[in-house]
């Protein structure tokens, strides 16, 4: 065996394995610490999901004057050409949300002259364009299968306020587009997770952002990434009240079934993420009647602790967005389109970075197969 080779190990799952170097995003599974260059929950008290893309994409906050033709600019890409609008209408109304989201970001490749320019400013131009244009797939495809009218895209306002709108037809209240703003800000980045690494596999065969974005996109629907979110609001909707919690769970546990939205593959502590994103989601679901399914929330969250807390496992931000979509009035399956929309931001990100310095990822696999088996001819098989 050659020396290479006794120096590779296996590990299943890349768990322990560093495959890039990142600047964007910081994780400390054990203390519960999550920074996008800066504090997570900075950012939710403080920031909006425009300015934090800013900040991942130039590794900086922007000045007033950055920040509002930032702004300016996203707005100015928001609206679809209508050969777009047209392939909307066009898709199956049961199709699944992610499919047709997938689908409809890959489509935007085919629109644009500069598809494979390598250059960063083309790349950056490609990631706005699909940072400005996701809600206007999404909510176009919602209203779509739903039989209504296509809304236009507000050019007025913020990516949060201009989703709600397109998806419901009229502007939502103010505490609304918050709530939206916020989820957005903290599904953002998570460092090199499931469909972010996808995408870094892609775009280091110096392949299109726009394919990119569409293997993470495919990569994110899975219910062990994405589809989480969805999991949590079926569960809830399974209790009928919060004196049935302690018995749900406990029956969970006898059956040896995942409680959902608790536990991460990092976090051994509160995920930073949902901390901020309780207290809103009790706000949110108290102005549009909905504490009932924020107290039984909060009650699963207090059994939990109570049998596995010493263990580390505690919600994760799947649990909390979950009770904040469902009180925005958004149907469970759009649950993982909606985390693609914030995440986007995320995966262009990383894609633009590792690009700097690229170098084609290609990992070995331990293959445990037969040697010089010889072949057979058909005819004796």
């Amino acid at each position: 065996m050659s020396t290479a080779m006794q120096e590779m190990h296996t590990d299943i799952g890349l768990v322990n394995t560093i495959v890039a170097r990142s600047s964007l995003s910081f994780i400390n599974g054990e203390e519960g610490i999550l920074e996008y260059v800066g504090s997570i929950d900075d950012l939710a008290r403080n920031s909006t999901f425009e300015e934090s893309t800013y900040l991942l994409w130039y590794r900086r906050l922007p000045s007033r004057t950055e920040l509002s033709d930032f702004t300016a600019n996203i707005c100015s890409n928001y609206d679809l050409s209508e050969t777009m609008w047209d392939m909307i209408v066009s898709l199956p109304r049961d199709a699944s949300p992610m499919h047709a989201l997938r689908t409809l970001v890959s489509a935007l490749a085919l629109e644009d002259p500069a598809v494979d320019d390598p250059s960063e400013e083309a790349n950056m131009r490609k990631s706005m364009t699909m940072l400005a244009k996701m809600p206007a797939l999404i909510a176009g495809f919602d209203r779509h299968r739903k039989g209504l009218d296509l809304v236009r895209p507000d050019g007025e306002a913020t990516i949060a306020e201009n989703f709600l709108y397109m998806l419901n037809g009229e502007k939502p209240t103010e505490r609304m587009a918050r709530a939206m703003d916020i989820c957005l800000i903290l599904h953002a980045d998570h460092g090199f997770n499931a469909s972010t690494f996808a995408s870094l596999v892609t775009i280091s065969t110096l392949s299109d952002m726009y394919s990119a974005v569409t293997t993470a996109i495919g990569t994110l629907k899975g219910p062990l990434h994405g589809g989480a979110n969805e999991g949590v609001m079926h569960m809830l909707q399974k209790i009928d009240s919060v004196d049935s919690v302690d018995s749900f769970v406990m029956q969970k546990f006898a059956n040896n079934e995942k409680i959902m939205g608790f536990g991460h593959r990092v976090y051994k502590a509160y995920d930073p993420r949902a901390t901020y994103l309780k207290t809103f989601a009790e706000g949110i679901a108290q102005d549009t009647g909905n504490m009932a399914l924020f107290e039984k929330s909060k009650k699963i969250e207090e059994v939990m602790d109570r049998e596995v807390g010493a263990k580390g496992i505690y919600p994760n931000v799947d649990f909390y967005s979950a009770t904040t979509y469902f009180s925005l009035g958004i149907e469970l399956d759009l649950f993982t389109a909606l985390f693609a929309m914030s995440r986007v931001s995320g995966w262009t990100a990383h894609c633009l970075e590792y690009l700097q310095n690229n170098r084609l990822i290609r990992p070995r696999c331990d293959y445990n197969g037969p040697h010089e088996q010889e072949y057979v001819s058909i005819s004796l098989r």
